[in-house]
């Protein structure tokens, strides 16, 4: 097949790339040439603004357009309606932030939708992220009716996942001693591979699927402890788990999600919980967590030593935490 992939150099988008190529696929990639600009330079690159350099991929022609990067949906609606009469399926790789905040536990594909209360805005918050990406969705839907693949995966985890938020945790146990756990160990938590995701979405382009699908995993009940403890057994059983409640680290004005990445507090988690079953029944499939846990910290300790981490919490925090919990 011959495939457009709007991105195509970070995390989820070199993924694609490096599974669609085993797969003897054809990709041009489409982006600004910033982000990692030496990687593959055995396909053609197209660089570019998709909201002011659309008439690069005048005159071309794609099996199928896979975007990586839509946020805004007056964006996303330039490059889908460009693209019309130019491929035959647009996949969106949107997320489950789509669904509104009061859906009880289990989402589904049908669950009620994030609104903006002002649908023009364009900037990208914490509060306008998911109902940006419901309407770029939207766009998507009405460019392509039923031609359209739209893909709502959770945390994706990983090697070169540049937001360090699953990655702090295979890395701070790897380093031993006493380790702060967050709040309460059964509280569920969803991941997922973004080589499993890429492999899955590839497939699914294959097999010229449409439609709206959680990608979400495991394909089991995970928690915060099972997943703790799965990167103790394979990155060091010497390490200790002390589990701090939450009320304690609210006290604290310890930052959920940030501060201490993948722990948002309890009435928050619905978003763990999303129903996987349509994706699962498509064929979507998940490595063990320990073999992403050890991929993810054979990644990491490639990096330089003095990378800047995006997520995690100091050692000084942690220490002073410890101490008073433990006091």
């Amino acid at each position: 097949m011959n495939l457009l992939i709007i991105g195509g150099t970070r995390f989820v988008g070199r993924q694609l790339v490096e599974y669609a190529l085993t797969r003897g696929h054809t990709i041009t990639l489409f982006n600004r040439g910033q982000s990692n600009p030496d990687l593959f330079p055995q396909i053609e690159q197209l660089h570019g603004d998709r909201a002011t350099d659309l008439s690069l991929l005048q005159d071309r022609s794609w099996d199928a357009v896979i975007d990586t990067c839509g946020y805004v949906p007056r964006v996303v609606r330039l490059s889908a309606q460009a693209l019309v009469g130019h491929t035959d399926r647009y996949v969106f790789i949107s997320t489950v932030s789509v669904y509104a905040e009061d859906n009880p536990h289990g989402m589904a594909e049908d669950s009620p939708l994030a609104k903006l209360k002002d649908e023009s805005v364009e900037e990208i918050t914490g509060e306008t992220y998911g109902g940006l990406k419901v309407l770029c969705e939207k766009t998507v839907e009405q460019a392509y009716p039923d031609r359209a693949l739209i893909i709502r995966p959770g945390l994706i985890v990983g090697p070169h996942d540049p937001t360090d938020r699953f990655t702090y945790w295979p890395w701070r146990i790897a380093h031993g001693g006493e380790v702060l756990a967050p709040g309460n160990p059964d509280q569920p938590q969803q991941i997922i591979d973004a080589r499993d995701m890429a492999q899955w979405i590839v497939q699914m382009v294959e097999g010229k699927r449409a439609g709206i699908f959680n990608a979400v995993g495991p394909d089991y009940a995970l928690t915060t402890k099972r997943m703790l403890e799965a990167c103790v057994a394979v990155c060091n059983p010497q390490a200790r788990l002390t589990w701090l409640s939450e009320s304690f680290l609210l006290e604290h004005k310890v930052e959920p999600w940030s501060e201490i990445p993948v722990w948002v507090p309890e009435k928050e988690c619905a978003f763990d919980t999303c129903h996987n079953a349509r994706a699962m029944a498509a064929g979507l499939k998940f490595r063990s967590i320990e073999e992403t846990i050890r991929d993810t910290l054979a990644w990491a300790r490639t990096r330089p030593i003095d990378h800047a981490w995006r997520a995690g919490m100091k050692a000084e925090r942690e220490a002073e935490l410890l101490r008073e919990w433990n006091g």
